[in-house]
């Protein structure tokens, strides 16, 4: 799957939102919000100001990214298009199929994203250099 996907196959979801006076709740579940079911959860914090993250793609990974706290931009890109998306609500993910660079900038101070991932990390499903993957993305 991951070769042929575009920019147009990410979406953002806006998951179940219990507002309360005393606060809000979101709930995220396997089948329901999420299309995948979730092997792993993994959170990038204390980002310094002007750095950035991910800086890959993924051959058979899927994701969803969400800004629990705070704000940041997930820059996406298919090898022909580019789409950024600026994340900022807890209760509205970022759906991320394989087969799409990613860089993660203009993390706001105090910025928690959330990663829901299909699968368990492994090295091998990563690109790490952009010529590789346009490479792949180019084979079919």
């Amino acid at each position: 799957m991951g070769k042929t996907t575009k920019i147009a196959d990410c979406k953002l979801i806006d998951f179940p939102k219990n507002h309360q006076l005393n606060g809000n709740l979101t709930s995220i579940t396997n089948g329901i919000e999420v299309p995948f079911d979730i092997n792993r959860i993994y959170y990038l914090y204390d980002v310094p100001g002007g750095n950035s993250r991910g800086g890959h793609a993924h051959k058979d990974l899927h994701q969803i990214m969400v800004a629990l706290s705070g704000s940041f931009t997930v820059t996406l890109d298919d090898g022909q298009d580019k789409k950024s998306f600026h994340l900022y609500q807890p209760y509205q993910g970022l759906l991320l199929p394989p087969g799409l660079w990613r860089d993660l900038d203009t993390f706001s101070s105090g910025s928690i994203c959330m990663v829901l991932a299909s699968e368990l990390y492994d090295e091998e499903d990563y690109f790490r250099n952009y010529e590789e993957f346009i490479a792949w993305k180019s084979s079919k």
